[in-house]
């Protein structure tokens, strides 16, 4: 169990790179945003962090703090669907079907909820 959990963790921490490393590489662009490693990212995160969550609740005695995990569940969701709006709405401005500048808060958005995600993690104890 503990291999397994170990391999999710840095299956977990590869999909967090892939999430903050798209968006610190594009934070400053107004158009043609990427969005294609930032939504397999938060894929592989939504994925292993329900795999450890489960992994943690079968083998510790107090359990897992599920208030946490709930709150990070939920931020890691809503980031997931901000990525695809945002990778809709670049494909429609790649199209000319709309502005260049319309997938930037959806874009922005979902970066600084995969952040704030990070900081759940690291400082709710």
């Amino acid at each position: 169990m503990n291999a397994l959990f170990s391999i999710l963790l840095v299956l977990h921490f590869l999909g967090l790179a892939a999430v903050i490393g798209a968006f610190l590489v594009q934070v400053r662009r107004k158009g043609g945003f990427q969005t294609g490693w930032m939504v397999v990212g938060l894929v592989v995160q939504l994925v292993t962090g329900l795999a450890m969550m489960g992994i943690i609740d079968a083998s510790s005695d107090g359990g897992a703090n599920h208030a946490k995990l709930g709150v990070k569940l939920v931020v890691a969701a809503v980031a997931l669907v901000l990525a695809l709006v945002a990778r809709a709405r670049q494909g429609r401005a790649d199209a000319g079907q709309a502005k260049p500048k319309a997938a930037l808060p959806f874009f922005h958005s979902a970066g600084a909820l995969a952040i704030a995600n990070v900081l759940i993690a690291v400082l709710w104890k």
